[in-house]
């Protein structure tokens, strides 16, 4: 299963349906607006305008496309809401184009924009709307013939996960699912599993499976006597890459939690790991790359007095800099402006405090107006964390909180930031059993992600600073 292959075929039919609908449409453009009566196609296709064109408008329909996210998971796509997607962005770009490029053209009536603008936008959802269907048609049927799928887990080992295994495999239309094997959640004697899947191990080496195997799907499907571990399963799987099904019991069908998008597969409760829609996600990395680049430029000066006030304040260097763990789980060096005296962790890692006599007088400024964490935009440029998101920790630090809180893992499934929910609203945290505290809220920011959302935090984040709240 080529991945790549895939979007590559998909991008290539976009921007033939682009060039294909907009040649056409520059076509009746030209027809309606001009009186040539000789020679037509000559002085169509010698017109620069018809180029320019076609490199702005084909490179807007894919930054849209690429927003909404029509390239990714596309093998789980479905068609009529593709469909639909599909509808919605050609009448919003199709609007847009026109604001650019066509609203100057000298018509003799206001009607023929409304021409215009219903033959574009006919004309672009057509060709873009059957090549994607005959694309997502073939993947259709080589997922339902068996010929694609996705390397799949089954976590389970009893009755439960007998019953829908069986089902699955003897859907009449697969749903793309190639079991390589199964996981125990308590150790049996026997597993009736073993029949039909290879045993893998317990649920312990889950993750190490997941990695070995790259599974894509995980299959929740534990007896009722080994519900008391499901917490602790879902918490772990949600730190990994993978779609997560659970089976439903019939309170799970009669209270809707099961939504069913084809008529033949198993019922299943998905959990995704999509936080945010796709627009969402690339306008939120947006706002990270200009706002970091804008915000590292604007404190160039400050950089250059914090420097020299740093360096004065105390021996030592300039940055402080230690590893901390960020999107799943990996570790990266971030950056600081030191506040603390030289060796302050000699003793090993220790959280600052009120009146933490570690932290310089300079520091303490820096602290207060939260200028000591500005370096960190450089770390948002690159990708390692956003302006908004759980505050990174050592895993120092990680080991104790999930001893006592394992759905700390959760926040593994975000970028770490800036700011965060937690520390607005409960600030920096002076030892392990406040970061349990302040978990809480960095929990509720993933449950309840969006553009908002962001949005409210760095105001307050901001207010907080003008205040000097910070510590």
């Amino acid at each position: 299963m080529n991945k790549r292959l895939q979007v590559i075929k998909f991008v290539a039919f976009d921007i033939l349906a682009a060039i294909l609908a907009w040649t056409l449409f520059f076509i009746y453009r030209k027809y309606i607006t001009t009186d040539y009566s000789t020679d037509f196609i000559r002085v169509v296709f010698s017109d620069p305008n018809l180029y320019f064109g076609l490199l702005i408008v084909t490179c807007l329909w894919l930054f849209l496309y690429t927003i909404v996210g029509t390239y990714t998971d596309l093998y789980r796509k479905s068609r009529l809401r593709e469909l639909g997607i599909t509808l919605l962005i050609t009448f919003l770009g199709t609007i847009f184009i026109f604001f650019i490029l066509i609203l100057d053209d000298q018509v003799k009536s206001y009607v023929h924009y409304y021409k215009s603008y219903l033959v574009l936008f006919t004309l672009h959802f057509f060709f873009t709307a059957v090549f994607r269907f005959i694309l997502q048609t073939r993947i259709a049927y080589q997922i339902q013939h068996r010929k694609i799928g996705f390397n799949t887990l089954l976590i389970g080992s009893n009755g439960s996960a007998v019953a829908i295994f069986k089902e699955m495999e003897q859907a009449k239309h697969t749903a793309g699912n190639k079991f390589v094997g199964f996981v125990s959640v308590k150790d049996y004697v026997k597993h009736p599993m073993e029949k039909y899947l290879p045993n893998l191990g317990s649920f312990d080496q889950v993750r190490q499976v997941i990695t070995d195997y790259q599974i894509e799907e995980v299959i929740i499907a534990i007896d009722r006597a080994e519900h008391k571990f499901i917490e602790n399963i879902i918490t772990i799987l949600e730190e990994a890459p993978v779609v997560i099904k659970i089976i439903p019991d019939m309170q799970d069908i009669l209270i809707g939690s099961v939504r069913m998008s084809a008529i033949w597969h198993a019922p299943l409760i998905r959990i995704s790991p999509e936080l945010m829609p796709p627009w969402q996600r690339s306008v939120k990395r947006m706002i990270d790359i200009v706002a970091s680049i804008i915000a590292m430029v604007i404190l160039l000066p400050a950089y250059i007095i914090v420097a020299i006030g740093v360096k004065m304040g105390s021996k030592g260097p300039i940055f402080y800099s230690h590893e901390r763990v960020g999107i799943h789980g990996k570790p990266f060096k971030m950056y600081k402006f030191r506040s603390m005296y030289l060796d302050a962790e000699k003793n090993g890692p220790q959280l600052s405090s009120q009146n933490d006599s570690r932290i310089t007088r300079f520091g303490l400024f820096l602290r207060k107006v939260r200028l000591d964490e500005t370096p960190q935009f450089y770390h948002v440029l690159i990708g390692d964390m956003s302006l908004v998101g759980p505050r990174p920790e050592r895993q120092y630090y990680i080991d104790q909180i999930i001893a006592r809180a394992p759905h700390y893992r959760m926040l593994h499934k975000v970028k770490p930031g800036i700011t965060s929910w937690g520390q607005v609203k409960y600030g920096y945290a002076e030892n392990v059993d406040q970061m349990v505290e302040r978990l809480k809220f960095d929990i509720l920011y993933i449950e309840n992600m969006n553009l908002a959302m962001d949005l409210k935090i760095l105001i307050y984040t901001a207010i907080i600073i003008l205040q000097g709240r910070g510590k």
